[in-house]
């Protein structure tokens, strides 16, 4: 059986990436190298990954689509990650409305998009309301 285990979300400062994560979402990750920093999100993995500390010239640049993280608080969560850095004023998408606020979106999910410090999409999703597809 296939499951997912880790992304990897590249940063351009692993120092700032690992605290911005660890306070957004209020728990400690661990430095796994010294551009590697993993923060476990129930059972998968976010790996901050600062490209040219771990020995690649290339560097990765930002995710191209969110990253979706189910949260019991939501509202808690979200002051958060305001108070970490999360870049938000100003996003809205086509279909979903205002995205740098918490709102119930067409699809049903009570949730707020925003970017981390280093351009990366994320989502917060109340846990209540994850939509994870229609039952057969």
């Amino acid at each position: 059986m296939a499951r997912l285990f880790r992304i990897v979300a590249p940063v351009s400062d692993i120092e700032r990436a690992a605290q911005f994560y660890e306070e957004a979402f209020d728990v400690r990750g661990e430095r796994i190298s010294p551009g590697r920093h993993y923060i476990r999100l129930g059972d998968v993995i976010l790996a901050c990954v600062e490209s040219e500390r771990e020995g690649d010239p290339k560097r990765a640049g930002p995710l191209p689509d969110h990253i979706y993280i189910a949260v019991d608080d939501i509202e808690a969560a979200w002051a958060r990650a305001k108070a970490a850095g999360a870049v938000y004023e100003g996003l809205s998408e086509p279909g979903a409305g205002a995205l740098g606020e918490i709102a119930i979106r067409p699809w049903g999910e009570r949730s707020v998009y925003f970017r981390d410090p280093f351009d990366n999409p994320l989502c917060l999703v109340d846990a209540a309301t994850a939509f994870t597809g229609r039952k057969p």
